[in-house]
């Protein structure tokens, strides 16, 4: 029995979603603020959260980031069904699945985690040893609705090392790559793009350029 090309979207963003979720609550029912389980010395479970887009990174305001992000993947998702419509190959509607399902899974984040969780904290007058979060606390959550901080915690610092006293400006500073902390939703997105660069792009080209001609 062959499989049609909308099931395996439908099942790549639920896998994708349910070990995105999984881990977060996990992580976030588990583990406190800024706690760190060293897996090997290049791979860490270290929990962090943050306000911004991918890898921490903060630009915007924390509601229009929000809204922005419900909106493109709006896009995403009617961009998805056009391609299943339109039967383009398995491997391409899987990349784009990816990177829906990455874009969902941090909006999650967003819009609830504000309302379900309380917060989390490392250390404090109070919590000497850090305070792990409660799901569905009586008292309700640290935030409200589209205000959530998304959950990260995979960390690579695959090299430490010290640069050199000679060198202007970073001479003696620390340096560490790869610094940033991400999830697996971040994770999902970056690979559905690498994927769609690497061996798809003359089909994203074209795909562009019979919507150009159509405009």
């Amino acid at each position: 029995m062959k499989l049609s090309k909308g099931f395996w979207a439908i099942i790549t963003i639920m896998l994708v979603l349910i070990a995105d979720q999984s881990l977060k609550i996990w992580v976030k029912t588990h583990m406190y603020l800024y706690q760190d389980f060293e897996i090997t010395s290049w791979f860490h479970i270290h929990f962090t959260e943050n306000n911004g887009m991918a890898f921490g990174i903060e630009v915007i305001g924390k509601m229009f980031l929000s809204i922005f992000r419900i909106i493109a993947s709006c896009a995403i998702a009617y961009y998805l069904y056009l391609l299943v419509k339109r039967k383009f190959s398995t491997g391409y509607i899987i990349c784009i699945a990816l990177i829906f399902a990455g874009a969902v899974g941090n909006i999650i984040d967003c819009v609830f985690y504000g309302v379900i969780f309380d917060s989390s904290f490392d250390t404090s007058m109070f919590y000497p040893d850090g305070m792990i979060a409660r799901m569905f606390p009586p008292e309700g959550g640290y935030s409200t609705w589209l205000h959530g901080k998304v959950v990260d915690m995979f960390y690579f610092p695959i090299i430490k090392t010290t640069w050199p006293e000679w060198m202007p400006f970073f001479g003696g500073n620390k340096f560490v790559f790869f610094s940033p902390v991400f999830n697996l939703a971040d994770s999902a997105i970056s690979v559905g793009i690498a994927i769609l660069i690497l061996f798809y792009r003359k089909t994203l080209s074209k795909d562009i350029d019979s919507k150009k001609e159509n405009a």
